[in-house]
C-alpha cells in the first residue's frame, strides 16, 4: 500500500476517534446528548476537521503539527475546543507513523522515544499552541511559563507541572494513563456491549471518578475537582453495571445537568478518553 493511501487510512481513524469522542454522552463535557460551557457540537466537528489533515502530515514534526492545528482553529473556531486532545493525538499519531505495529507495547517504547527527542525548538511551539488555545486557568507559573521563550525540552516543562496537568503526566509516564486505564476500559466495554461509543463514556467516567480532573482543578480548585470525582464514583460504577447502556442515558443527563449548571467541565478526563479512543482505533 503506497503512503498516500496509508495516510488517507490514518486520516479516516483519526476523524473517526474525533467524532465518537463528541458523539460520546459525557457529563459535563460537549457531546451531541448536550452542549455547553459556551461551545457546540459543531465546533468541535469542524475543530475535528480542520486538525486531522494537519495531525497526519507526516512532513510535521509533533510541534509543528500541534502549533498549526491550533492557529488554524483558532483562526475559524475561535475558542478552544480540543487544545488537549492535540496534545495527546500527535505524539501518538508520529510514533504510529514511523513504526508500523498495533502491538502496544512496541508502540509505547516507540512513542516515548519519540517524546524524548522534543527540543527546544518543539517546546516553543508547544508553548506558542497553548498560548493562542489560552486554557482556562492557565495563569503563570514560576518556572517554565508559557508566556515566556522555553529554554528547555518539553519533557522538562512537563515534569514541572505533571501534578496539576494530567495531559502534561502523559508525557513524562509514556502516556501511561492511556494505555493501562483508557485502552483497558474500552477493550472490556467494547467487548461488553458491542459499541465503541458506550465504551467511550465508560473510559471518560472511570478517568473522572479516578482522580481530579485537573481542568476543573485549574479552573475552580482543588476541593471542586475532588468532590466532582466523589460525585462520579458511584455514576460510574453503576454505569458499568449495565447489561444495556442505554438504560442510563437519563440518569447520565442528570448529571450532565448538574455538572453544567455548576459551571464545571471535566476537560481533562475527556482529552484522556479521546485519546484512549484513538489508541484503540489504532491498534485494533
Amino acid at each position: 500500500m503506497g503512503q498516500r493511501a496509508c495516510q488517507v487510512d490514518l486520516e479516516k481513524v483519526v476523524m473517526s476517534s474525533f467524532l465518537t469522542e463528541i458523539n460520546a454522552l459525557k457529563p459535563g463535557n460537549v457531546s451531541r446528548y448536550a452542549e455547553g460551557h459556551g461551545m457546540t457540537v459543531n465546533d468541535f466537528i469542524v475543530s475535528a476537521e480542520l486538525a486531522t489533515p494537519i495531525l497526519c502530515n507526516q512532513g510535521l514534526s509533533i510541534g509543528e503539527r500541534i502549533l498549526k492545528c491550533i492557529k488554524a482553529i483558532q483562526a475559524q473556531v475561535k475558542c478552544n475546543t480540543n487544545l488537549g486532545m492535540v496534545l495527546l493525538f500527535a505524539p501518538l499519531i508520529k510514533a504510529v507513523e514511523t513504526w508500523n505495529t498495533k502491538n502496544t507495547a512496541a508502540l509505547q517504547k516507540k512513542l516515548i522515544m519519540e517524546l524524548e527527542m522534543l527540543d527546544e525548538k518543539e517546546t516553543n511551539r508547544v508553548f506558542e499552541a497553548i498560548r493562542l488555545a489560552n486554557p482556562g486557568g492557565l495563569g503563570q507559573a514560576d518556572k517554565y511559563d508559557v508566556n515566556l521563550p522555553a529554554g528547555c525540552r518539553l519533557l522538562e516543562a512537563m515534569a514541572e507541572v505533571q501534578q496539576r496537568d494530567y495531559i502534561a503526566r502523559q508525557y513524562v509516564t509514556g502516556f501511561h494513563d492511556v494505555f493501562v486505564t483508557g485502552l483497558g476500559c474500552i477493550k472490556i466495554f467494547t467487548r461488553r456491549w458491542n459499541s465503541v461509543e458506550w465504551a467511550t463514556v465508560a473510559c471518560y467516567l472511570t478517568f473522572l471518578a479516578d482522580f481530579p480532573d485537573t481542568h476543573i482543578q485549574r479552573k475552580s480548585g482543588g476541593q471542586v475537582a475532588e468532590q466532582t470525582r466523589k460525585r462520579a464514583i458511584p455514576i460510574a460504577e453503576k454505569f458499568k453495571k449495565n447489561e444495556k447502556p442505554d438504560n442510563a442515558i437519563s440518569a447520565l443527563l442528570e448529571f450532565d445537568k448538574e455538572l453544567k449548571d455548576s459551571n464545571i467541565n471535566p476537560g481533562t478526563s475527556a482529552d484522556l478518553t479521546a485519546a484512549s479512543l484513538l489508541l484503540y482505533e489504532l491498534t485494533k
